[in-house]
C-alpha cells in the first residue's frame, strides 16, 4: 500500500476541518472547532487504480501557531489549499500558505489542489471570490509547477453539502502519484548514470 502524507492548509475558519470530517464520513458540524496546532487522521482510498492510504494533517491557520506548523510539513507530498469564497482575505493570503508549504516540506514544490470552500454561502454575501479568480490563480500556480512535471487543480466545494469533497482528494491523489512516479524515474535515471561512471560497477 502506498502511504501519502498530505496537509490541509489555509486561514483559520475557512473549513479545513469540516472538509476533512466530511471526507472521513463524519458529516458536517455547524460550530467552528479551533484546531490546536494540527489534527491527524487516516483514510484508505483508491486513486488511479492503486490502493493508497492518506495521512491527513489538518494544520491550524491562526498566526499564533506559525512556529508549531512548520514541523508538520516535513515529508508531505501534497496539499489541499483551502480558502473561504465569502472571505476574500483568505483568498489573498494563499501565497503565504504556498510559500510556507514549499519551504518546510523538504521536497520543494509539491502538488496542490486549490479549494474554494463554502460555495453554498456565495449568494448570501456581497463580497465573494469568483470562480474566475480562483481559476486564474490556479493557472498561474500551475505555470510554476509545470517544470516539476505536474500542474495544480482548482475545485469548488461545500463541506456543508458535501459537493466535490471526494473530488478534491481524488484530484490531489492522482497528481501526487504522477509526481512521485516522476521522481522515482528521475532517481533511477540518475542512479544509472552514476553507476555507468564507476569503474567495475555493473550497469543495469
Amino acid at each position: 500500500m502506498t502511504v501519502l502524507k498530505i496537509v490541509l492548509i489555509g486561514d483559520g475558519g475557512v473549513g479545513k476541518t469540516a472538509i476533512r470530517e466530511r471526507y472521513l464520513g463524519k458529516g458536517f458540524k455547524a460550530q467552528y472547532l479551533l484546531t490546536i496546532g494540527a489534527d491527524f487522521a487516516m483514510r484508505d482510498d483508491d486513486v488511479s487504480g492503486k490502493h493508497i492510504r492518506y495521512q491527513i494533517w489538518d494544520l491550524a491557520g491562526q498566526q499564533r501557531f506559525d512556529a508549531v506548523r512548520e514541523v508538520y510539513y516535513k515529508g508531505c507530498v501534497g496539499a489541499l489549499l483551502v480558502y473561504d469564497v465569502t472571505r476574500p482575505d483568505s483568498y489573498f493570503n494563499t501565497p503565504k500558505w504556498i510559500n510556507e508549504l514549499w519551504t518546510n516540506n523538504g521536497r520543494g514544490r509539491v502538488p496542490i489542489v486549490v479549494v474554494a470552500n463554502k460555495i453554498d454561502m456565495r449568494e448570501l454575501s456581497d463580497d465573494t471570490v469568483s470562480p474566475e479568480q480562483g481559476r486564474i490563480f490556479t493557472d498561474r500556480l500551475s505555470n510554476l509547477t509545470k517544470p516539476e512535471g505536474f500542474t495544480c487543480h482548482y475545485v469548488e466545494t461545500s463541506a456543508k453539502t458535501g459537493v466535490n469533497i471526494q473530488k478534491a482528494f481524488q484530484l490531489l491523489g492522482t497528481n501526487i502519484m504522477r509526481f512521485v512516479d516522476g521522481q522515482r524515474k528521475t532517481s533511477r535515471s540518475t542512479t544509472s548514470r552514476i553507476r555507468s561512471t564507476v569503474p567495475g560497477q555493473r550497469q543495469y
